[in-house]
């Protein structure tokens, strides 16, 4: 089986990570004559981030399996490739699931996709990636919403409130609470959010920083207000 081989790092793990590109070329060489895979080339990104999927490197490596250069991909591990559960998913529907038919090889992980184990610890991986985040996400919104109940500062401070001089609860602005409640009361008159907006600026009432009022600044504190 033809492969090609893709190794990445970024531009801080080039200076503090054992993963070199160095290595990881060495690892996915090693696999390949292990299991008796003919590497047609090794495709590098230098200084790319895994947050996104458009890097040149990876991009020739794809468009090498597309074309049917290579039928399969060897990389050190996972996160070479992405750490996007989305992106993942985008890469298993268009290369590597079974009906797209192109294979993956992860050296750290043990993954080799022509067969069914190997498969399913792919999607096990990807189904905890997901866990994690959305877990990580719910606690972070619960902390969040604990903190507003508290009348604790999330972020920037919201319209309606000033900073207490301990610099982290919120006191009521009056002035900005005053125009909270006409927001409401012209939204159940049949106000749109942009006549909305356009009374505010029209009567002078300055936003939190000093801009003019759009829809969508009034939409979010209508909904953060109901």
């Amino acid at each position: 089986m033809k492969v090609v081989a893709y190794i990445r790092v970024s531009t801080e793990e080039q200076a503090t990570s054992g993963q070199s590109l160095d290595a990881q070329r060495a690892k996915a060489l090693a696999y390949a004559g292990l299991y008796d895979l003919e590497l047609v080339e090794v495709i590098e990104d230098a200084g790319q981030s895994a947050k996104k999927l458009k890097r040149p490197g990876l991009e020739r490596a794809l468009a090498m399996l597309a074309s049917g250069e290579a039928d399969g991909l060897v990389i050190a591990k996972l996160d070479r490739l992405t750490r996007s559960v989305a992106d993942w998913q985008k890469l298993i529907d268009r290369f590597f699931g079974e009906k797209a038919g192109k294979q993956l090889f992860s050296v750290a992980d043990s993954i080799d996709t022509r067969t069914a184990a190997g498969r399913l610890v792919l999607n096990v991986l990807l189904s905890v990636a997901q866990w994690e985040r959305e877990t990580i996400a719910e606690r972070t919104s619960d902390a969040l919403q604990h903190k507003i109940r508290n009348g604790e500062r999330c972020g920037k401070v919201r319209f309606g409130y000033d900073l207490a001089d301990d610099g982290k609860t919120l006191v009521p602005n009056a002035v900005e609470q005053a125009a909270i409640s006409l927001m409401h009361e012209l939204r159940e008159a049949g106000e749109s959010l942009r006549e909305i907006a356009d009374q505010l600026n029209q009567r002078g009432i300055a936003s939190k920083q000093g801009g003019e009022w759009k829809h969508t600044t009034v939409k979010g504190i209508l909904a953060r207000a109901a």
